[in-house]
């Protein structure tokens, strides 16, 4: 079912569409005039960077990244965690032990997160002991997506809102099938990113 947002996204994708066929049409006009350090898009180096580079261009750790948060947000909508606020009615008694049992796997994920990283010498650290930049920094936002949705699937199951493997499955892919405009926006926008930067890089 379509929505505001999917209208939003839609309007976006347009911008960016219309926005990359202006650049095209600039990059060659510039770069008939003789004008220093502009590339034309449409020239065979141009051609040859765009096919050959698309990509590695898009295969970055913001697609990643992307498809991370969205796994954590539909993992925390369909295993029910994300009723539990905003709602002013009573947890039953399976709710109440099913928050108890999500809150000691995330408790216990928290503190093996924090032996790789708060200890003297702990793996996570950087070659010269420390936090930013390191290995943790680095995938800082992995690490919080994985607690998430350890902490929404441990509730889902023990609440008996994911009674099956299929259902956690559905539940970690759920969020990247509702977002998948979100990603196609993220392939736009980076190529006509990579693209200004080409132009006039």
């Amino acid at each position: 079912m379509k929505t505001k947002s999917d209208d939003l996204l839609g309007g976006a994708a347009l911008t960016l569409l219309v926005a990359h066929a202006v650049l095209i049409i600039l990059s060659w006009l510039l770069s008939a005039m003789g004008q220093e350090d502009v590339r034309s898009l449409l020239s065979s180096e141009g051609i040859r960077w765009f096919v050959g580079s698309f990509s590695a261009m898009t295969a970055s750790p913001l697609l990643v990244w992307l498809l991370l948060l969205l796994s954590a947000a539909g993992c925390v909508r369909q295993s029910g965690v994300a009723s539990l606020w905003g709602h002013h009615r009573s947890l039953t008694y399976r709710e109440r032990i099913a928050l108890r049992v999500a809150l000691f796997f995330l408790v216990g994920y928290v503190v093996i997160v924090g032996l790789l990283t708060l200890v003297p010498h702990a793996i996570l650290l950087s070659a010269t002991g420390q936090l930013f930049p390191s290995a943790f920094s680095r995938s800082l936002l992995p690490i919080v997506a994985f607690g998430v949705c350890l902490f929404s699937v441990a509730y889902g199951v023990m609440a008996g809102r994911l009674r099956s493997l299929g259902d956690v499955l559905h539940s970690l892919s759920f969020g990247i099938a509702r977002g998948a405009s979100l990603v196609i926006l993220y392939f736009l926008l980076i190529q006509f990113y990579e693209s200004l930067r080409f132009v006039f890089g």
